[in-house]
């Protein structure tokens, strides 16, 4: 059944790491770029809409410039990577023209993600290239922000599963080095299907440490956590090896390739969640945190209830009214996200007591609801980072 679902995705984003783009010396691989040209023109000739988020960048630059190492400095790093990126998408567009695709280039950061303007903007320019028969090549723009270069987890493998959602698409594709999540066994072995709704799969990952140059910033721990966001909405996940002959055609027939990652089905593919609450759970970041009570707990995660002021015990960060907060129990797991009606200020105030009691505090009662039930999301229970 889940298989079937796969095949029968209209919408899939594909995610490619740096080690499946380039050569061991660091330079992209011009044969592995043309097959996933092609690979991805047959799916849009097929009749569905592609979305590429592709590494590389910084490899390419390497490659490009003849580097040996992957520079240490800063501001050398971002240089690089702005090498790297006409190298990269020029690769992609030389590869699609024979099959009658151009390339379209979107540069992206977290903060396109947390204002809701630009957020959908990006999907609206996206819906647009799918009309026009382009395939969408997105990536990081590491060239302005500087933290996504000095972090130790793929935020390609993170971008790739926000895309997914921004979309509502039901399928993102995490093309790597291997054939998929690995058993610690002798030989390892790959895990066809992991429910991500029943825990954590980080046990299953096997260590893997390669020497040369250090071109990549993710690893299986970053896809892992990219395929809870993803499946956390409603969507399936493939992790699979992107150097494998057709992998994408072969997916899509739903075939058993690779590791299939499923969580809450939510009444089935990209129906569960509006657009608006994926933006709300899973793509905006949480400017502050709520702490509850085991009542408000209960009311929130089982019977569907707003958050009331009532049930609210500890209030921490800086946000004002309208932000994203994040809603965890005595033990800081995570129970859901919502847009707040208060300011951090006015709700340090309120914590615990009932509705009544607001006008008393505050001279007046905007609102009874701290977090009303409308702008609302549960999410997958885990420490926040």
């Amino acid at each position: 059944m889940s298989r079937q679902r796969v095949a029968n995705a209209d919408t899939v984003v594909v995610k490619v790491g740096t080690r499946t783009l380039t050569l061991p010396d660091g330079r992209l691989d011009p044969t592995q770029v043309a097959n996933l040209a092609e690979q991805l023109s047959s799916l849009v000739a097929a009749g569905r809409r592609v979305v590429l988020v592709s590494s590389g960048a910084v490899g390419a630059g390497i490659g490009r410039m003849k580097l040996t190492e992957r520079p240490r400095d800063l501001a050398e790093l971002q240089a690089v990577a702005a090498v790297g990126q006409s190298c990269l998408i020029e690769a992609y567009n030389r590869a699609l023209e024979p099959f009658g695709r151009h390339a379209a280039q979107i540069l992206l950061t977290t903060d396109d993600f947390d204002d809701r303007t630009r957020y959908l903007n990006v999907r609206n320019t996206l819906t647009a290239l799918f009309r026009l028969g382009a395939i969408p090549i997105i990536n990081e723009n590491d060239t302005v922000r500087v933290d996504e270069l000095q972090r130790n987890f793929g935020d390609n493998d993170r971008l790739a599963a926000m895309v997914t959602n921004l979309l509502r698409a039901p399928l993102l594709v995490l093309l790597t080095d291997v054939e998929g999540v690995l058993t610690g066994d002798d030989p390892p072995v790959v895990v066809p299907l992991i429910d991500l709704s029943a825990g954590s799969a980080a046990t299953l990952v096997k260590s893997d440490a390669r020497g040369g140059i250090a071109l990549s910033r993710g690893g299986m721990a970053s896809k892992l956590e990219a395929a809870r966001i993803a499946t956390s909405a409603g969507e399936q996940v493939v992790i699979a090896n992107g150097r494998r002959p057709n992998v994408l055609a072969e997916i899509l027939a739903g075939e058993g390739v690779g590791t299939l990652l499923v969580g809450n089905l939510l009444g089935g593919p990209g129906e569960g969640l509006s657009s608006r609450k994926r933006w709300i759970g899973f793509a905006t970041r949480t400017l502050g945190r709520l702490t509850l009570d085991d009542g408000a707990c209960r009311a929130v995660t089982q019977r569907g209830s707003s958050l009331l002021a009532v049930g609210v015990q500890q209030v921490d960060g800086q946000f004002a009214k309208g932000d994203v907060v994040s809603l965890v129990d005595a033990g800081g797991r995570e129970l859901a996200r919502g847009l707040t009606n208060y300011d951090s200020a006015d709700l340090a105030k309120l914590a615990g007591l009932a509705s009544e009691r607001i006008a008393e505090v505050l001279g007046h009662i905007p609102y009874e609801e701290v977090v009303h039930r409308d702008n609302l999301v549960l999410v997958e229970t885990r420490k926040p980072s």
